[in-house]
């Protein structure tokens, strides 16, 4: 729709039958959600292999790698609205949108249940799927009322987040709304504030383009190269591609952590490195709190720690077996403790 559409003729639209012709698809728009499916796809392999010890950054957290991811996730919303719009935006078709949207929410589920399986302690309950399956509702009134008001709604949805938290949305059931003071622990999370903002720019573009000169000549853009080909074809199969490159990356990069031992060498590191910066942090000097966190390494390799270090659930046997270590430990770097009597005694 045309910025000088008026909202009566946007109803008209909406209630166009079913079988209205559709109107020819746009090439560059495929193209562009390959480029996006490519970059998410190295972005996964490169965070794949921070965790199992590959790579010596932590993608999760580095800033640049944020930066990266968020600009995929970016890519990825703004391109559902123009979706939807290109989709639907001169009459609503009903079968072709539930069609897609049961794809989005059966393959949300199987992101839920897989993550949930892999990494029990940070599954993925609200991730890019569970978002664009719930957006895609939530952004249909958007296509048919006046762009002023959907670039307000726009405006709120990205700026609330910003502007106001609470910590009742720090819980998990309320999570997903995104106004959160503390992030929930999980490997994905896409909120309404602000993504579906987000949305709704990609639709008030596509609005604006559609009828209009630049509409046209996106349309004339006809890419015949290789790469243009591949990435257009992977932008019209990018939800598939979504669902099995993760579970393929895995499938490779796991098995060969466990066979060159680098998920042991990269937790070993990440232990040595935070033991000897709190350590130090307490006066002592880096040679003992060098002594005394290799101590604790090997306390923890003997007595199977790793899991309850990690995952944070200790159980009481757990938390008394690694105070006995810390105690040995500290008897090594400061031998006046030996004769000192334990807590509780």
């Amino acid at each position: 729709m045309a910025a000088s559409d008026t909202p009566s003729s946007g109803a008209a639209r909406h209630l166009l039958p079913e079988g209205e012709k559709k109107r020819p698809r746009l090439p560059i728009i495929d193209i562009a959600r390959g480029v996006a499916i490519v970059a998410m796809v190295i972005y996964h392999l490169c965070w794949d292999l921070s965790y199992y010890g590959f790579m010596p950054v932590d993608v999760g957290y580095d800033p640049g790698w944020v930066t990266f991811a968020r600009s995929i996730l970016f890519a990825f919303m703004f391109l559902v609205g123009v979706g939807l719009v290109l989709g639907h935006g001169h009459g609503m078709r009903w079968r072709g949108f539930w069609r897609r949207w049961l794809f989005l929410a059966g393959g949300a589920g199987l992101i839920t249940l897989g993550t949930w399986l892999t990494f029990p302690e940070s599954f993925v309950y609200f991730g890019v799927l569970h978002a664009i399956a719930l957006f895609s509702i939530l952004a249909l009134p958007w296509l048919f009322t006046p762009l002023w008001l959907t670039g307000l709604v726009a405006v709120a949805v990205i700026g609330l987040h910003f502007l106001y938290r609470d910590p009742l949305f720090n819980a998990v059931p309320l999570s997903w709304i995104g106004l959160w003071e503390t992030p929930p622990l999980t490997n994905d999370l896409v909120p309404v504030f602000p993504w579906l903002g987000v949305v709704l720019l990609g639709v008030i573009a596509a609005r604006l383009v559609r009828g209009s000169a630049v509409e046209a000549r996106l349309a004339a853009i006809q890419w015949r190269n290789r790469p243009a080909l591949l990435l257009g074809w992977m932008g019209r199969w990018s939800l598939v591609i979504y669902l099995v490159h993760q579970p393929l990356l895995l499938a490779v990069i796991m098995p060969l952590s466990m066979a060159t031992g680098m998920q042991n060498a990269g937790r070993e590191l990440e232990f040595l490195n935070s033991c000897q910066a709190s350590c130090e942090a307490t006066g002592t000097s880096a040679a003992l709190c060098a002594i005394y966190c290799q101590c604790g390494l090997e306390g923890v390799e003997r007595d199977d720690l790793w899991e309850p270090i990690f995952s944070g659930r200790v159980s009481a046997a757990e938390q008394a077996q690694l105070d006995a270590n810390n105690r040995q430990c500290s008897v090594l770097i400061y031998p006046e403790l030996e004769d000192a009597p334990a807590d509780g005694e």
